[in-house]
């Protein structure tokens, strides 16, 4: 099997969405790291002091072949066309090791959907 991994880091009111979405179209799970990030625009400051947007980061291991539907969802359900909700992006994976527990939905799905 071939996989992805998909990052997303999406405005915190949309999360649980970006989630459900994600799962409807067929990722199998989600690992959430604590995130901080900063764009092009300077961040904004309070009496000298930085005022930093702390975000959570959504990252999803999936197959390659259901990683584009996945990212559409992800970009629906986020609201990722509106400024300032976040961005996902996704990269090839060389090897994963440890998925046992998900082989057979992974290869249920694969099957469901080629044969």
């Amino acid at each position: 099997m071939r996989f992805k991994v998909i990052l997303a880091m999406v405005n915190e009111k949309y999360q649980d969405g970006v989630i459900e979405s994600a799962k409807t179209a067929g990722a199998t799970g989600v690992t959430i790291l604590n995130a901080r990030g900063e764009g092009i625009h300077a961040q904004k400051s309070f009496l000298g002091l930085t005022m930093e947007s702390q975000k959570d980061m959504l990252l999803f291991l999936v197959e390659d072949f259901i990683s584009n539907n996945i990212m559409e969802a992800i970009y629906k359900s986020g609201h990722l066309s509106e400024h300032g909700n976040g961005i996902v992006f996704c990269l090839d994976v060389d090897r994963a090791i440890g998925l046992e527990s998900q082989m057979p939905t992974m290869e249920k799905d694969a099957k469901d959907r080629y044969f």
